[in-house]
């Protein structure tokens, strides 16, 4: 029999009844408020000799079900109540997988004891040894050995040389950890002066930023920043500090359009690179990549995805010549348990658990309730309270409301507590201060609970993962957020339902991109994920999708493999009304991508994307986007500069600037203190709606969106912006909902001031600039911060944005501003005045989180620094 055969038989017969059995017994530990066991087996009714040795054979296989079953074996070994020497056999077994950090936290619960080396025989002694060199790899800056797991070696050493790299690997499999390890030794151990890692959302841009800094400790010739500024730039190429950038794409394109030359990267590291297939936002993140290597055809490319189908399909653009790498892994870390959760009959308080396997369920117990639950959000609410007691218990809410109101649900059914935690206490005090009085978050961290979406201040959102991953938030109700890029990990999840999006049901590779937050690697064994009503075809569509990987396809693809819709779109771009336009939200982005492209090299047959479409369509593209360009000005130059927004869009903007009859100083915005800048904004918005794009829909709410422009760059704190919107409904007899209308708030800031604004009030302004140009007016150009990194930000002076380069998030910088009178400050003239007033931080009435951001970015830091 083949080794593989052996394999095989293992799992189907072998050793099915007692993987069963130790699987049954292990997932029991996890869940909290289970019936009574009425089996009669336990660990010591297990043969641990012939289920190790099984697991030893399994270790062997590269097959995911194999090594599963394997993980499962030493997991149950170490973690069940056997004797010392089974334990010691299963951190064996672990070592054997590879799987060191799991050892580790074996020892440090105390479930294996130290010098494990020492109690092996010889042979066995050597073989470990062996394998740990095996799975180490020198960190060439210091000097010091890095244990690794599978993928972790496969990525360190396929990552070396100049090439385009794809790493895909499971969520948990520790892939973050480990690119900003090799990222900061290849910094130190070569000549590369700027390097940029590029996350899709910000708050995995505060995440890494925060991150590098800890790795590189007292490090002082290499800079971070995460703030699309020409200064440090400039300063890296010249020979000073080498330099990180964490971007998003879009604020890679800011720093872009900043400089006077090409931006030169000589390393790009793309995380969360399977977003290059969102929709909207999939064709910035592609035109971001291209631009950089524009800059540098040889700039070194690593991309990073979670558990992708074809990883290698973003090498398909790297330049000729350029070697290609692909480090594919599906190797598991830390078990994970998929549970489902179905009422016993009759009996709304108990629900029937079971492990969902390939061939069907294995029951394990019975969940008893503390109450009945009426309605679906209870159900979710009180199956979470109950299973998840010992914390660590993520929920997954359909919703920013829906996370609210479960998070509140669970906070009744928790025990009454001696006191309210000191953190949790600052947490909450931030929440009324930063927010509202009445915000809904605040008395539920009080009490260890937390509901947690993407529109939140992001120093809010950063501390409750920060008392998520300490354990003083027990629960935490979240949105889709957490599949966009957060690395939050828990111990449970419940869920029942999920969507995404408007309603959408969630695709199979989301959902294992969200249960892969189950099981913190390193610090737990295994992960729970606990589906609700999985018969409910209302929901669960297909029923709990099966394991899948994602699958790469970028916008701009998906969107020419429609047909001929794109240039049937673009056929009518120049002569139709968006308005009128049908389809102009799917095919405006990649039809602008696609003519900034032809502007630049003449025909789209030259462009990358052509080898992977058919003759005949690249075509059909060229003739319509031929015609277009005929009629067009707008130079591809300063097509580039706006990816997403149409050169035919400008093309009639430039043209309404040159019909204006009016004053040509009232096409510009006004300085946000000005009286007339509300109008001002309104009336651009408009102009955009009417000749740009109709990105500020529908025209009549053009004033509300305008009035969050000009608050956002007045640098108006979020919870003064809150409560002039209640004072505004309050004075038109409106009626509102205090949690909906913070909430809006909230996601008008980041849809329209953050998103939106810049994107269209940044090409409206270089349109203007030409034309002032070609007029004779180049005298009302305004020097400084472009309109765009303004927004981006939400800053309008010196003094708001020196905070922000020191490292501060917007709510603390906008806390500290308030309190000084001089907008013209620089970095050091902010530093000197916290300086001369740290004695006085407490009292001035400042949220006790904002206070220690500020002593440690402007103070701690800055002392180091000197």
């Amino acid at each position: 029999m083949s080794i593989a055969a052996l394999q095989s038989w293992l799992l189907e017969e072998g050793i099915k009844a007692d993987l069963n059995e130790v699987t049954r017994l292990t997932v029991r530990q996890e869940i909290a408020n289970l019936a009574a066991d009425s089996s009669n087996q336990s660990a010591s009714d297990i043969d641990w000799q012939r289920l190790l040795l099984a697991g030893s054979i399994l270790a062997r296989s590269h097959e995911r079900s194999h090594q599963e079953a394997s993980l499962r074996i030493a997991t149950a070994a170490i973690s069940l109540p056997n004797p010392a020497t089974v334990r010691d056999a299963g951190a064996v077994l672990l070592g054997k997988l590879s799987n060191f950090r799991a050892v580790t936290l074996a020892h440090g619960r105390e479930l294996v004891a130290d010098n494990l080396d020492g109690r092996l025989g010889l042979a066995l002694r050597l073989e470990a040894q062996r394998r740990e060199l095996e799975q180490s790899v020198l960190v060439r800056s210091s000097g010091e050995w890095l244990q690794l797991n599978d993928f972790q070696q496969k990525f360190w050493n396929s990552a070396d040389g100049k090439s385009w790299l794809s790493a895909s690997a499971p969520t948990a499999s520790g892939k973050t950890f480990l690119v900003l390890q090799w990222l900061i030794d290849e910094l130190l151990s070569s000549d590369m002066q700027v390097v940029v890692y590029l996350a899709p959302t910000r708050a995995l841009v505060s995440e890494i930023e925060s991150n590098l800094k800890e790795l590189l400790g007292e490090t002082t010739h290499i800079s971070i920043s995460s703030l699309p500024l020409r200064d440090k730039y400039v300063a890296a190429r010249a020979g000073g500090a080498r330099l990180i950038l964490v971007f998003t794409q879009e604020r890679l394109h800011l720093l872009a359009n900043v400089l006077d030359e090409a931006l030169v990267i000589d390393l790009l590291v793309v995380d969360e690179a399977h977003k290059i297939g969102d929709n909207q936002r999939g064709v910035i993140l592609q035109d971001a990549i291209e631009k950089v290597a524009i800059g540098n055809p040889q700039v070194k490319t690593v991309f990073i995805s979670p558990a992708t189908q074809n990883p290698e399909e973003l090498l398909a653009d790297a330049p000729d010549g350029m070697a290609q790498v692909t480090v594919d892994s599906d190797a598991p870390t830390v078990l994970q348990n998929v549970i489902a959760a179905t009422q016993a009959p009759g009996r709304p308080k108990l629900w029937q658990l079971a492990v969902m396997q390939k061939e069907g369920s294995l029951p394990f117990g019975v969940l008893q309730l503390a109450s009945t639950p009426q309605t679906l959000k209870k159900r979710l609410a009180f199956i979470a309270a109950a299973a998840g007691q010992r914390g660590g218990t993520l929920v997954y809410a359909n919703g920013a409301a829906e996370s609210e109101e479960i998070a509140e649900l669970i906070e009744q059914l928790l025990p009454e507590a001696d006191g309210i935690d000191p953190e949790l206490a600052e947490l909450a005090d931030l929440a009324r201060k930063g927010v509202h009085a009445d915000f809904r978050l605040a008395p539920l961290v009080e009490r260890g609970v937390a509901f947690h979406f993407g529109n939140m201040p992001s120093l809010i959102r950063l501390e409750i993962e920060r008392l998520f991953r300490a354990g003083k938030i027990r629960f935490l109700v979240c949105t889709s957020t957490l599949i966009e890029g957060v690395n939050l990990s828990c111990r449970t999840i419940v869920l029942r339902g999920p969507r995404k999006g408007m309603g959408h049901a969630m695709e199979p590779h989301d959902f294992w991109n969200l249960a892969g937050r189950a099981g913190r690697w390193g610090d737990e064994f295994q992960g729970n994920i606990i589906c609700i009503d999985p018969e409910d075809k209302n929901a669960w569509p297909t029923g709990v999708p099966a394991r899948a990987r994602y699958p790469i396809k970028r916008e701009s693809d998906a969107v020419l493999e429609l047909g001929d819709g794109m240039a049937n779109y673009l056929d009518k771009r120049a002569s139709k009304d968006l308005n009128e336009l049908e389809g102009s939200d799917q095919f405006e982005q990649v039809g602008a991508y696609l003519l900034t492209a032809f502007l630049r090299l003449g025909s789209i047959s030259a462009a990358s994307l052509s080898k992977r479409h058919d003759v005949a369509s690249i075509a059909r593209l060229d003739s319509a986007l031929a015609t277009l360009a005929d009629g067009l000005e707008i130079s591809a130059s300063l097509a580039m500069r706006h990816p997403g927004v149409s050169a035919v869009g400008m093309q009639r903007l430039l043209e309404a600037f040159r019909a204006y009859q009016g004053d040509i100083e009232n096409l510009l915005p006004a300085h946000v203190a000005s009286q007339d800048s509300l109008d001002r904004i309104a009336t651009i918005m408009l102009r955009i709606n009417k000749h740009l794009f109709p990105a500020f829909r529908p025209d009549s709410r053009v004033r509300l969106y305008a009035l969050i422009v000009v608050r956002w760059l007045e640098g108006q704190s979020l919870s003064k912006m809150i409560r002039k919107n209640i004072e505004w409904h309050q004075e038109v007899n409106r009626a509102f909902k205090l949690p909906a209308l913070i909430r809006s708030t909230m996601e008008l800031v980041e849809q329209v001031a953050r998103f939106k604004a810049p994107k269209y009030l940044s090409a409206y302004i270089d349109v203007l600039h030409l034309h002032l140009c070609q007029v004779g007016r180049s005298d009302l150009i305004a020097e400084g911060l472009d309109i765009g990194t303004q927004l981006e930000f939400g800053v309008s002076s010196k003094t708001l944005l020196s905070l922000m380069e020191l490292g501060l998030s917007r709510m603390s910088a906008v806390a500290l501003y308030e309190r000084i009178s001089r907008e013209d400050l620089e970095k050091s003239e902010c530093v000197a005045w916290v300086f001369e007033r740290q004695s006085r931080l407490d009292t001035m009435e400042i949220p006790a989180i904002i206070v220690r951001e500020v002593r440690e970015k402007l103070l701690t830091n800055q002392l180091r620094e000197s």
